[in-house]
Protein backbone atom coordinates (compact mmCIF):
# COMPACT_ATOMS: atom_id res chain seq x y z
CA UNK A 1 0.00 0.00 0.00
CA UNK A 2 1.19 3.56 -0.61
CA UNK A 3 2.13 5.71 2.36
CA UNK A 4 -0.90 7.95 2.61
CA UNK A 5 0.76 10.17 5.18
CA UNK A 6 3.17 11.46 2.53
CA UNK A 7 0.78 11.71 -0.42
CA UNK A 8 -0.90 14.99 -1.16
CA UNK A 9 -4.33 15.00 -2.72
CA UNK A 10 -3.16 15.50 -6.28
CA UNK A 11 -0.49 12.81 -6.18
CA UNK A 12 -2.92 10.31 -4.66
CA UNK A 13 -5.50 11.02 -7.34
CA UNK A 14 -2.86 10.52 -10.01
CA UNK A 15 -1.89 7.25 -8.37
CA UNK A 16 -5.45 6.01 -8.13
CA UNK A 17 -6.68 7.12 -11.52
CA UNK A 18 -3.58 6.86 -13.69
CA UNK A 19 -2.90 3.18 -13.10
CA UNK A 20 -6.30 1.52 -13.17
CA UNK A 21 -6.91 -0.56 -16.28
CA UNK A 22 -10.57 -1.46 -16.06
CA UNK A 23 -13.45 -1.03 -18.44
CA UNK A 24 -14.09 2.58 -19.38
CA UNK A 25 -17.37 2.50 -17.47
CA UNK A 26 -15.66 1.56 -14.21
CA UNK A 27 -12.82 4.01 -14.79
CA UNK A 28 -15.37 6.79 -15.28
CA UNK A 29 -17.07 5.80 -12.04
CA UNK A 30 -13.78 5.99 -10.15
CA UNK A 31 -12.98 9.40 -11.60
CA UNK A 32 -16.40 10.66 -10.60
CA UNK A 33 -16.08 9.10 -7.14
CA UNK A 34 -12.74 10.77 -6.40
CA UNK A 35 -13.82 14.12 -7.82
CA UNK A 36 -17.05 14.10 -5.81
CA UNK A 37 -15.29 13.25 -2.55
CA UNK A 38 -12.78 16.02 -3.19
CA UNK A 39 -15.67 18.43 -3.71
CA UNK A 40 -17.62 17.04 -0.73
CA UNK A 41 -20.36 15.64 -2.95
CA UNK A 42 -20.94 12.41 -1.08
CA UNK A 43 -23.12 9.34 -1.52
CA UNK A 44 -24.75 7.77 1.54
CA UNK A 45 -23.57 4.30 0.47
CA UNK A 46 -20.49 3.11 -1.43
CA UNK A 47 -20.80 -0.61 -2.22
CA UNK A 48 -17.42 -1.84 -3.51
CA UNK A 49 -17.48 -5.40 -4.83
CA UNK A 50 -15.67 -7.74 -7.19
CA UNK A 51 -12.73 -10.08 -7.56
CA UNK A 52 -9.93 -7.48 -7.44
CA UNK A 53 -9.53 -6.54 -3.76
CA UNK A 54 -6.72 -4.06 -4.43
CA UNK A 55 -9.02 -1.39 -5.85
CA UNK A 56 -11.59 -1.96 -3.13
CA UNK A 57 -8.95 -1.40 -0.45
CA UNK A 58 -7.55 1.69 -2.16
CA UNK A 59 -10.91 3.40 -2.64
CA UNK A 60 -12.09 2.51 0.85
CA UNK A 61 -8.87 3.92 2.31
CA UNK A 62 -9.26 7.09 0.25
CA UNK A 63 -12.70 7.65 1.75
CA UNK A 64 -11.39 6.81 5.23
CA UNK A 65 -8.59 9.38 4.89
CA UNK A 66 -10.44 12.22 3.18
CA UNK A 67 -14.10 12.59 4.22
CA UNK A 68 -13.68 13.61 7.87
CA UNK A 69 -11.10 15.79 9.54
CA UNK A 70 -8.82 14.24 12.15
CA UNK A 71 -10.85 15.96 14.89
CA UNK A 72 -14.13 14.56 13.56
CA UNK A 73 -12.90 10.97 13.18
CA UNK A 74 -12.72 10.25 16.91
CA UNK A 75 -16.49 10.24 17.40
CA UNK A 76 -17.72 9.78 13.84
CA UNK A 77 -15.63 7.15 12.07
CA UNK A 78 -16.09 3.44 12.69
CA UNK A 79 -14.62 0.30 11.12
CA UNK A 80 -16.65 -2.93 11.34
CA UNK A 81 -15.77 -6.45 10.18
CA UNK A 82 -18.24 -8.76 8.51
CA UNK A 83 -17.24 -11.82 10.52
CA UNK A 84 -18.04 -10.03 13.81
CA UNK A 85 -21.37 -8.36 13.01
CA UNK A 86 -24.77 -8.81 11.38
CA UNK A 87 -26.45 -6.72 8.73
CA UNK A 88 -28.74 -5.47 11.51
CA UNK A 89 -25.67 -4.16 13.36
CA UNK A 90 -24.64 -2.23 10.27
CA UNK A 91 -28.09 -0.68 9.93
CA UNK A 92 -28.27 0.19 13.64
CA UNK A 93 -24.93 2.04 13.49
CA UNK A 94 -25.76 3.68 10.18
CA UNK A 95 -28.94 5.20 11.59
CA UNK A 96 -27.09 7.08 14.32
CA UNK A 97 -26.47 10.80 13.98
CA UNK A 98 -22.98 12.29 13.83
CA UNK A 99 -21.53 14.21 16.78
CA UNK A 100 -20.31 17.74 16.08
CA UNK A 101 -19.84 16.95 12.39
CA UNK A 102 -21.89 16.89 9.22
CA UNK A 103 -21.26 13.19 8.60
CA UNK A 104 -20.28 9.93 10.21
CA UNK A 105 -18.32 7.34 8.20
CA UNK A 106 -18.90 3.62 8.71
CA UNK A 107 -16.58 1.25 6.87
CA UNK A 108 -17.54 -2.43 6.72
CA UNK A 109 -14.53 -4.57 5.83
CA UNK A 110 -14.74 -8.21 4.71
CA UNK A 111 -18.46 -7.75 4.12
CA UNK A 112 -18.44 -10.88 1.92
CA UNK A 113 -18.64 -12.82 5.18
CA UNK A 114 -22.25 -11.60 5.29
CA UNK A 115 -23.08 -12.92 1.82
CA UNK A 116 -25.96 -15.07 3.06
CA UNK A 117 -27.76 -12.13 4.63
CA UNK A 118 -26.43 -9.11 2.73
CA UNK A 119 -29.75 -8.75 0.90
CA UNK A 120 -31.23 -7.66 4.26
CA UNK A 121 -29.46 -4.35 3.70
CA UNK A 122 -31.96 -3.52 0.94
CA UNK A 123 -34.49 -1.74 3.16
CA UNK A 124 -31.83 0.58 4.55
CA UNK A 125 -30.43 1.16 1.05
CA UNK A 126 -33.85 2.35 -0.10
CA UNK A 127 -33.86 5.12 2.53
CA UNK A 128 -30.31 5.60 3.81
CA UNK A 129 -29.42 8.07 6.55
CA UNK A 130 -28.28 11.25 4.71
CA UNK A 131 -25.66 12.07 7.36
CA UNK A 132 -24.01 8.61 7.20
CA UNK A 133 -21.40 7.57 4.65
CA UNK A 134 -21.55 3.77 4.60
CA UNK A 135 -18.69 2.03 2.77
CA UNK A 136 -19.15 -1.71 2.19
CA UNK A 137 -16.09 -3.72 1.09
CA UNK A 138 -17.53 -6.87 -0.52
CA UNK A 139 -14.45 -8.65 -1.88
CA UNK A 140 -14.19 -11.59 -4.28
CA UNK A 141 -17.95 -11.68 -4.83
CA UNK A 142 -20.77 -9.66 -6.33
CA UNK A 143 -24.36 -9.25 -5.25
CA UNK A 144 -27.25 -10.43 -7.41
CA UNK A 145 -28.08 -7.56 -9.75
CA UNK A 146 -31.64 -8.82 -10.14
CA UNK A 147 -32.50 -8.36 -6.47
CA UNK A 148 -33.67 -5.46 -4.35
CA UNK A 149 -30.35 -4.48 -2.78
CA UNK A 150 -28.59 -3.83 -6.06
CA UNK A 151 -31.56 -1.93 -7.46
CA UNK A 152 -31.79 0.22 -4.32
CA UNK A 153 -28.05 0.94 -4.35
CA UNK A 154 -28.26 2.05 -7.97
CA UNK A 155 -30.78 4.70 -6.96
CA UNK A 156 -29.37 5.97 -3.66
CA UNK A 157 -25.67 5.05 -3.59
CA UNK A 158 -22.76 4.00 -5.73
CA UNK A 159 -21.93 0.42 -6.73
CA UNK A 160 -18.45 -0.28 -8.08
CA UNK A 161 -17.54 -3.70 -9.45
CA UNK A 162 -13.82 -4.40 -9.84
CA UNK A 163 -12.30 -7.10 -12.01
CA UNK A 164 -8.96 -8.86 -12.00
CA UNK A 165 -6.38 -7.39 -14.34
CA UNK A 166 -5.38 -9.70 -17.19
CA UNK A 167 -1.84 -11.03 -16.85
CA UNK A 168 -0.72 -9.31 -20.04
CA UNK A 169 -1.73 -5.92 -18.62
CA UNK A 170 0.10 -6.19 -15.29
CA UNK A 171 3.55 -5.14 -16.52
CA UNK A 172 2.06 -1.92 -17.92
CA UNK A 173 0.22 -1.41 -14.62
CA UNK A 174 3.54 -1.68 -12.79
CA UNK A 175 5.10 0.85 -15.14
CA UNK A 176 2.26 3.31 -14.54
CA UNK A 177 2.40 2.90 -10.77
CA UNK A 178 6.10 3.66 -10.75
CA UNK A 179 5.81 6.53 -13.24
CA UNK A 180 3.33 8.20 -10.89
CA UNK A 181 6.04 8.17 -8.20
CA UNK A 182 8.92 9.23 -10.46
CA UNK A 183 10.43 5.77 -10.92
CA UNK A 184 10.79 3.60 -14.00
CA UNK A 185 11.38 -0.11 -14.51
CA UNK A 186 13.20 -2.20 -17.09
CA UNK A 187 10.82 -4.42 -19.11
CA UNK A 188 12.57 -7.61 -17.95
CA UNK A 189 12.32 -6.50 -14.30
CA UNK A 190 8.57 -5.90 -14.67
CA UNK A 191 8.08 -9.35 -16.19
CA UNK A 192 10.07 -10.94 -13.37
CA UNK A 193 7.57 -9.45 -10.91
CA UNK A 194 4.61 -10.62 -12.98
CA UNK A 195 6.01 -14.12 -13.27
CA UNK A 196 6.72 -14.35 -9.54
CA UNK A 197 3.58 -12.63 -8.21
CA UNK A 198 1.06 -13.10 -11.02
CA UNK A 199 -1.74 -10.53 -11.15
CA UNK A 200 -2.00 -10.08 -7.38
CA UNK A 201 -1.85 -6.29 -7.39
CA UNK A 202 -1.74 -6.04 -3.62
CA UNK A 203 1.41 -8.17 -3.38
CA UNK A 204 3.01 -6.36 -6.30
CA UNK A 205 2.24 -2.99 -4.72
CA UNK A 206 3.82 -4.10 -1.45
CA UNK A 207 7.01 -5.18 -3.21
CA UNK A 208 7.16 -1.92 -5.17
CA UNK A 209 6.81 0.02 -1.92
CA UNK A 210 9.79 -1.87 -0.49
CA UNK A 211 11.89 -0.98 -3.52
CA UNK A 212 10.90 2.68 -3.25
CA UNK A 213 12.07 2.77 0.37
CA UNK A 214 15.48 1.40 -0.64
CA UNK A 215 16.03 3.13 -3.98
CA UNK A 216 16.19 6.91 -4.52
CA UNK A 217 13.51 8.67 -6.53
CA UNK A 218 14.24 8.70 -10.25
CA UNK A 219 15.82 5.21 -10.25
CA UNK A 220 15.12 2.77 -13.06
CA UNK A 221 14.42 -0.53 -11.32
CA UNK A 222 16.54 -3.25 -12.90
CA UNK A 223 16.49 -7.06 -12.78
CA UNK A 224 19.44 -6.84 -10.37
CA UNK A 225 17.37 -4.66 -8.01
CA UNK A 226 14.62 -7.27 -8.12
CA UNK A 227 17.04 -10.10 -7.38
CA UNK A 228 18.85 -8.26 -4.57
CA UNK A 229 15.78 -6.92 -2.77
CA UNK A 230 12.89 -9.27 -3.54
CA UNK A 231 14.72 -12.55 -3.95
CA UNK A 232 13.67 -13.40 -7.51
CA UNK A 233 16.60 -14.78 -9.50
CA UNK A 234 17.31 -12.72 -12.60
CA UNK A 235 18.98 -15.68 -14.32
CA UNK A 236 16.92 -18.69 -13.22
CA UNK A 237 13.24 -17.96 -13.83
CA UNK A 238 10.53 -18.86 -16.31
CA UNK A 239 11.06 -15.68 -18.31
CA UNK A 240 14.69 -16.65 -18.93
CA UNK A 241 13.62 -20.24 -19.69
CA UNK A 242 11.21 -19.07 -22.41
CA UNK A 243 13.93 -16.83 -23.79
CA UNK A 244 16.46 -19.67 -23.90
CA UNK A 245 13.95 -22.02 -25.53
CA UNK A 246 13.10 -19.36 -28.11
CA UNK A 247 16.77 -19.02 -29.03
CA UNK A 248 17.26 -22.83 -28.86
CA UNK A 249 20.07 -22.28 -26.36
CA UNK A 250 20.20 -25.84 -25.03
CA UNK A 251 22.99 -25.20 -22.53
CA UNK A 252 21.07 -22.35 -20.90
CA UNK A 253 17.77 -24.27 -20.99
CA UNK A 254 19.25 -27.25 -19.14
CA UNK A 255 21.06 -25.01 -16.66
CA UNK A 256 17.75 -23.33 -15.74
CA UNK A 257 15.83 -26.61 -15.61
CA UNK A 258 18.47 -28.15 -13.32
CA UNK A 259 18.08 -25.16 -11.03
CA UNK A 260 14.29 -25.63 -11.06
CA UNK A 261 14.73 -29.33 -10.25
CA UNK A 262 16.92 -28.42 -7.25
CA UNK A 263 14.43 -25.78 -6.06
CA UNK A 264 10.98 -27.28 -6.81
CA UNK A 265 9.09 -25.34 -4.15
CA UNK A 266 10.14 -22.00 -5.65
CA UNK A 267 9.60 -23.19 -9.22
CA UNK A 268 6.47 -25.37 -9.43
CA UNK A 269 6.11 -27.25 -12.67
CA UNK A 270 2.49 -26.20 -13.13
CA UNK A 271 3.55 -22.54 -13.32
CA UNK A 272 6.36 -23.29 -15.76
CA UNK A 273 4.05 -25.23 -18.07
CA UNK A 274 1.43 -22.50 -17.90
CA UNK A 275 3.93 -19.83 -18.94
CA UNK A 276 5.40 -22.04 -21.67
CA UNK A 277 1.90 -22.65 -22.98
CA UNK A 278 1.35 -18.89 -23.14
CA UNK A 279 4.68 -18.42 -24.91
CA UNK A 280 4.00 -21.02 -27.61
CA UNK A 281 0.39 -19.86 -27.99
CA UNK A 282 1.78 -16.44 -28.89
CA UNK A 283 4.05 -18.10 -31.46
CA UNK A 284 0.96 -19.67 -33.04
CA UNK A 285 -0.62 -16.24 -33.31
CA UNK A 286 2.61 -14.80 -34.70
CA UNK A 287 2.79 -17.48 -37.39
CA UNK A 288 -0.68 -16.49 -38.52
CA UNK A 289 0.03 -12.76 -38.78
CA UNK A 290 0.26 -11.33 -42.28
CA UNK A 291 1.69 -8.06 -40.94
CA UNK A 292 4.79 -8.86 -38.91
CA UNK A 293 5.89 -5.28 -38.36
CA UNK A 294 7.16 -4.69 -34.79
CA UNK A 295 4.21 -2.49 -33.87
CA UNK A 296 1.63 -4.97 -35.14
CA UNK A 297 3.38 -7.93 -33.51
CA UNK A 298 3.50 -6.15 -30.14
CA UNK A 299 -0.17 -5.25 -30.42
CA UNK A 300 -1.33 -8.69 -31.60
CA UNK A 301 0.63 -10.58 -28.94
CA UNK A 302 -0.02 -8.10 -26.14
CA UNK A 303 3.69 -7.74 -25.39
CA UNK A 304 6.11 -4.89 -24.78
CA UNK A 305 7.80 -3.86 -28.08
CA UNK A 306 11.10 -4.49 -26.30
CA UNK A 307 10.48 -8.25 -26.64
CA UNK A 308 9.39 -8.36 -30.29
CA UNK A 309 12.82 -9.42 -31.59
CA UNK A 310 12.87 -12.38 -29.17
CA UNK A 311 9.52 -13.59 -30.49
CA UNK A 312 10.63 -13.10 -34.08
CA UNK A 313 13.69 -15.25 -33.38
CA UNK A 314 11.55 -17.91 -31.72
CA UNK A 315 9.04 -18.03 -34.57
CA UNK A 316 11.94 -18.55 -36.99
CA UNK A 317 13.31 -21.37 -34.83
CA UNK A 318 9.94 -23.08 -34.39
CA UNK A 319 7.88 -23.62 -37.56
CA UNK A 320 4.10 -23.78 -37.26
CA UNK A 321 4.05 -27.59 -37.22
CA UNK A 322 6.62 -27.74 -34.43
CA UNK A 323 4.77 -25.13 -32.37
CA UNK A 324 1.58 -27.19 -32.65
CA UNK A 325 3.48 -30.28 -31.52
CA UNK A 326 4.91 -28.41 -28.53
CA UNK A 327 1.48 -27.18 -27.47
CA UNK A 328 0.23 -30.78 -27.57
CA UNK A 329 3.30 -31.92 -25.60
CA UNK A 330 2.71 -29.26 -22.96
CA UNK A 331 -0.84 -30.54 -22.46
CA UNK A 332 0.54 -34.07 -22.06
CA UNK A 333 3.10 -33.00 -19.45
CA UNK A 334 0.60 -30.85 -17.63
CA UNK A 335 -1.38 -34.03 -16.94
CA UNK A 336 1.77 -35.93 -16.02
CA UNK A 337 2.77 -33.17 -13.61
CA UNK A 338 -0.59 -33.64 -11.89
CA UNK A 339 0.09 -37.36 -11.45
CA UNK A 340 -1.72 -38.78 -14.45
CA UNK A 341 0.28 -41.42 -16.28
CA UNK A 342 3.70 -40.35 -15.03
CA UNK A 343 4.43 -43.24 -12.65
CA UNK A 344 5.10 -40.73 -9.86
CA UNK A 345 8.25 -39.32 -11.51
CA UNK A 346 9.77 -36.31 -9.71
CA UNK A 347 8.69 -33.08 -11.33
CA UNK A 348 12.32 -32.17 -11.99
CA UNK A 349 12.73 -35.29 -14.12
CA UNK A 350 9.49 -34.58 -15.96
CA UNK A 351 10.65 -31.04 -16.68
CA UNK A 352 13.96 -32.29 -18.08
CA UNK A 353 12.12 -34.76 -20.30
CA UNK A 354 9.80 -31.98 -21.46
CA UNK A 355 12.77 -29.83 -22.50
CA UNK A 356 14.21 -32.68 -24.56
CA UNK A 357 10.86 -33.08 -26.34
CA UNK A 358 10.60 -29.35 -27.05
CA UNK A 359 14.15 -28.89 -28.30
CA UNK A 360 14.57 -32.01 -30.43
Amino acid sequence: MPNFQTLNENSWEFYLLGIIKLTQHVLDEIKALVADIRNKILKPIYFLMGDEPYYIDQISMYIEKNVLTEEEKGFNQMVLYGRDITVEDIVSNAKRYPMMADYQVIIVKEAQDLSRTIENLADYAKQPQPSTILVVNYKYKTIDKRKSLYKALQKTGLVLETKKLHDNKVAEWIRRVLAGKNYSIAPKAALMLVEFLGNDLGKISNELDKLQIILPEGTQISPQHIEDNIGISKDFNNFELCNAIGYRDEVKVHRIVNYFADNPKDNPMVVTISLLFGFFSKLLVLHGLADKSPRNVASALGINPYFVNEYMTAVHNYPMKKVSEVVSTLREFDLKGKGMGANSLPQGDLLKELMVRILR
